[in-house]
């Protein structure tokens, strides 16, 4: 049994409608320790969660019944564990769109396993160090930003916004360092539990989407600044 399990981790939720890929990564996980649940269509997830309630979700973007991304919408309505995404190479719209409505990530097919399994502990492990908020650091404040660790709200002007997980995580860590410019690796390491590969844009997508959400000019931000060469900088005294 894998440490996962060992440390009450729980299940994970397959949905995938190709069959063959399906079969191999579950008996790929199954032999890494994890307990799978297998489902075929996207409009069969959402009672499957909310029976099994599974510890992490891997979730095709093609599905019979509902698309993983309206599926994914719909869950994050009142599940808050991991979403992955599988989605074939080239459809970067349904990698950015899939982040917009709340995935924690993307995994580009053809999936390796070693590259599933690492995305899936970091995922896991991220996920337990969330819920580990250290008694010392309940709450940030940035001008008129203010973040709730413990109760995972963000407060702008007086008002409460809307994020998702993914974001959440990264304007916590960007305003943890408001001031300073805070590197892509560092950012990774902090909001993904794993190291830059180089290719992932999934930080810039949730930049872009943080921005619209705190009313910040994309041509022109003056909130959250992307440092070319060097990396990210939440502006201390913008707020």
């Amino acid at each position: 049994m894998s440490d996962l399990l060992i440390s009450g981790y729980g299940k994970i939720l397959l949905v995938e409608d190709d069959l063959s890929l399906a079969d191999w990564v579950n008996s790929y996980l199954l032999e890494q320790g994890f307990e799978v649940i297998m489902c075929h269509r996207g409009d069969h997830v959402v009672k499957l969660v909310k029976q099994h309630n599974p510890a992490l979700i891997l979730l095709d973007v093609m599905l019979p019944g509902m698309d993983g991304i309206s599926v994914c919408r719909e869950l994050r309505h009142f599940y808050k564990k991991p979403v992955l995404l599988l989605t074939a190479k080239g459809e970067e719209v349904d990698e950015v769109i899939g982040l917009e409505v709340g995935a924690s990530d993307y995994i580009i097919k053809p999936v390796r396993p070693r590259a599933l399994l690492a995305r899936i502990k970091s995922a896991l492990r991220n996920e337990s160090t969330h819920n580990e908020t250290p008694e010392k650091a309940v709450e940030i404040n940035v001008g008129s930003l203010y973040i709730d660790l413990k109760a995972r709200n963000v407060m702008l002007q007086g008002e409460k916004i809307a994020i998702s997980n993914a974001e959440f995580s990264l304007l916590s860590f960007l305003a943890s360092h408001a001031g300073e410019v805070v590197d892509r690796d560092a950012v990774f390491k902090a909001t993904k539990g794993r190291e830059y590969d180089g290719l992932d844009r999934s930080v810039d997508v949730l930049i872009s989407a943080l921005r619209k959400k705190i009313g910040d000019d994309p041509q022109n931000p003056q909130k959250i600044k992307t440092i070319w060469g060097q990396g990210y900088l939440l502006v201390d005294d913008a707020w």
